[in-house]
């Protein structure tokens, strides 16, 4: 019994420091050295090394000790879209789409299946590891250490490409150690992620929520008062540095509706502090240079971000039409996927045409206005071409390849995490109230940033969903019990 009771232990100790390497890895997203990956595969988190290793811990910490598992209601509707994408693959073999560019079917399908089960393995060890109070908090805490390591190399970019501190060349050497692509030639900060725009998602979805939620409730996970706030800022800074005009759709628009569904009490208490300043001297001052900082801070960053042709083309633009502006910035290309996808969707709407099989019917369903004025699309076409095309927006890829059961599923599985967030905003605690915020705010991230990805082995979009499942099932447990 002492010996079970140790052994226990170990594998706990073992678990969590394993569980701090898969957090702390997090911002790696495009790790050079992964086996039986193709150049062509962007997505490769290095944490999935120690998620690995974690899984099998976990695995035999399941069979000492099952008491460690539940059923938590979010993987109901998960398990049946998974049924309902296993069936879309075995039915879209029977479509018997032509080899394209060396891709066969069965290798399309084995590729997205190992993707997805990539991106369930963070999602089922974020449920795992978050049961308790104490393990969330080691779980913030661990993440945001992640993040701190991003902002210092974000940091040595920022410092090469504008104070020329470093040179490119250099620096450029040293991120090709870890990462598959070098600096970006246009100056744009992209930390250890594979380009600027997942650097953005990586904020938006992970790191700003937790950073949010602890504004609003003041809430701390680390041990300085102040540091949440430090790294908040730093978040934003790093987002503008970026130049990803999704991720500052995605951030501006789920700011304000989190405001709108939880922020009515905090922003009385704000407008009520800021109002009530104005009674004496000091009070007037304070607050007038707040109001300074703040618009010289949006006035700032706008003209940092004008700076940018990329963005400034969005209001500076002379297009005529819808086709046109989606040309001129830059979204001519992804607009024709996404059509070319939803063109499999309408041939298969009920069972989609397979997991990993949409880009074999995307270039039959160009529209004609497409292949004349994008050239990037012209390129493509060209028989000299490798690329295996991709929908690039989540909810289109499910259309196209499990159909409009497979995509219902998952929208269900959605909107009960959903209501898990809902139930942690209505408890008391503040520490539920704060694990409440961040889910609202990663889940309304998520919804946003999947319209302009269609990878499931981003841990982006499983990480903090999983911990809120997690936390949500201890929750039903301890409810439970007390009845």
């Amino acid at each position: 019994m002492i010996k079970s009771a140790r052994a226990l232990f170990h594998l706990e100790n073992a678990a969590r420091v394993l569980w701090a390497a898969v957090l702390l890895t997090l911002p790696v997203t495009s790790f050079r050295y992964f086996p039986f990956m193709g150049a062509e595969t962007y997505v490769r988190p290095l944490s999935a090394y120690p998620l690995a290793l974690l899984l099998i811990v976990l695995f035999i910490q399941f069979h000492c000790d099952h008491k460690r598992l539940s059923w938590p209601g979010a993987f109901t509707p998960l398990l049946a879209f998974l049924l309902a994408a296993l069936a879309a693959t075995v039915i879209g073999v029977l479509f018997a789409p032509l080899v394209l560019r060396g891709q066969a079917y069965w290798g399309r399908a084995i590729r997205a299946w190992a993707t997805l089960i990539i991106g369930l393995a963070f999602f089922i060890s974020a449920v795992w590891m978050n049961r308790a109070d104490e393990e969330l908090r080691f779980t913030v805490k661990w993440m945001l250490a992640g993040f701190v390591l991003d902002i210092l190399w974000s940091g040595l970019q920022g410092a090469t490409f504008y104070l020329h501190m470093l040179p490119k060349p250099l620096v450029t050497h040293w991120q090709l150690v870890f990462s598959m692509r070098e600096l970006i030639r246009t100056n744009r900060i992209s930390g250890m992620a594979y380009e600027p725009a997942w650097l953005a998602g990586e904020i938006a979805t992970i790191y700003l929520p937790w950073l949010f939620a602890s504004l609003l409730t003041r809430v701390r996970m680390t041990r300085f008062k102040w540091f949440e706030l430090v790294l908040l800022v730093c978040a934003a800074l790093l987002l503008l540095a970026t130049f990803s005009r999704g991720g500052l759709a995605t951030v501006g628009a789920t700011v304000v509706l989190t405001l709108l569904f939880i922020g009515g009490e905090y922003i009385r208490a704000a407008r009520n502090w800021f109002v009530s300043g104005f009674r004496n001297a000091k009070g007037w001052i304070l607050r007038v240079v707040m109001i300074l900082a703040v618009m010289i801070s949006i006035f700032g960053a706008l003209l940092f971000l004008s700076r940018k042709n990329y963005i400034s083309r969005l209001w500076n633009t002379q297009a005529t039409s819808v086709q046109d502006f989606l040309i001129q910035n830059s979204a001519g290309a992804r607009a024709a996927y996404i059509w070319g996808a939803l063109g499999a969707y309408r041939d298969h709407p009920w069972t989609g045409v397979g997991l990993g099989a949409d880009g074999f019917y995307i270039y039959q369903n160009l529209p004609d206005w497409i292949m004349t004025m994008v050239p990037e699309i012209a390129s493509q076409l060209s028989p000299t071409s490798a690329l295996y095309p991709n929908a690039k927006n989540l909810y289109v890829r499910l259309l196209a390849e499990t159909g409009l059961i497979g995509f219902v599923l998952f929208l269900a599985f959605q909107l009960f995490i959903l209501g898990d967030t809902i139930a942690a905003l209505r408890q008391r605690v503040a520490l539920w109230r704060y694990l409440g915020i961040a889910a609202l705010f990663s889940w309304l991230g998520i919804i946003f940033y999947n319209m302009t990805q269609d990878s499931f082995a981003t841990p982006f979009i499983w990480l903090n969903l999983g911990i809120l499942v997690g936390m949500s099932a201890l929750s039903l447990q301890v409810t439970a019990k007390t009845m």
